[in-house]
């Protein structure tokens, strides 16, 4: 086994059954990093591992709240009661494994009602998922619905959700508008964050929402210069 993952055992909040759970160190060397916040590592692919996956019932989320119990844990049992479940996990995964356990988690959270916030975040990293295998057409779907529930955000949970401010969830919402090709509705985000002098109090968010606002422009500009092709 690769020496940045390591095997420990959990209790499934579902079943209550113990299941082994593969786990990266914490220490990687992050070599760059996205303007969307994807993080790129020397050693592997630490998204790769964010989601357990109970191999007794079924049940699937990621790491850093797959123990908490949902009020909506009821309605998700008595789907699993009646079905039968033979999936493995543990150990070294693929990408292609990677990408079935986020849809696994993405299909449990939207049964539960989870967070908006919980719920961007799984589809943002499965489009990670996709462009490292350069699945482009995946990637832009996914990149949308993780856009939808960032602006859901805006109107159902309190700020910052973990590690990102309210300035970092306008950002994300108007780079992942760039990345989709909605010129307009990015230019509206990005704009405003940086014509709002309180934004530069946060000049990572600043300086990246500067950068995004320049090259959507420039893409305006190149679909202006397109030209429209003739009628028949």
């Amino acid at each position: 086994m690769d020496k940045s993952i390591y095997t420990s055992e959990k209790t499934c909040v579902m079943c209550d059954q113990p299941f082994k759970v593969t786990r990266v160190r914490a220490r990687l060397s992050m070599i760059s990093q996205d303007s969307d916040f994807c993080a790129h590592y020397k050693e592997l692919n630490p998204y790769y591992y964010s989601i357990w996956v109970c191999p007794h019932c079924g049940y699937a989320a990621q790491d850093n709240y797959f123990e908490d119990l949902l009020p909506t844990g009821a309605v998700i049992k008595d789907f699993l009661a009646s079905r039968k479940i033979n999936v493995d996990f543990s150990g070294p995964r693929t990408r292609e494994q990677a990408i079935a356990t986020f849809k696994l988690a993405i299909f449990f959270a939207e049964m539960a009602g989870a967070l908006a916030s919980k719920l961007a975040g799984l589809y943002l990293r499965l489009a990670w998922l996709f462009r490292e295998g350069d699945q482009s057409a995946e990637e832009l779907l996914a990149l949308d619905k993780a856009r939808e529930y960032y602006e859901l955000v805006f109107f159902k949970e309190k700020m910052p959700i973990g590690n990102l401010s309210e300035l970092a969830v306008e950002y994300l919402c108007g780079e992942l508008l760039r990345r989709t090709g909605k010129i307009p509705e990015a230019l509206g985000y990005l704009g405003k964050i940086i014509s709002n002098p309180e934004a530069k109090k946060e000049r990572r968010i600043f300086d990246l929402a500067r950068r995004s606002w320049e090259d959507t422009r420039e893409a305006k500009r190149a679909l202006a210069c397109t030209p429209k092709p003739r009628p028949e």
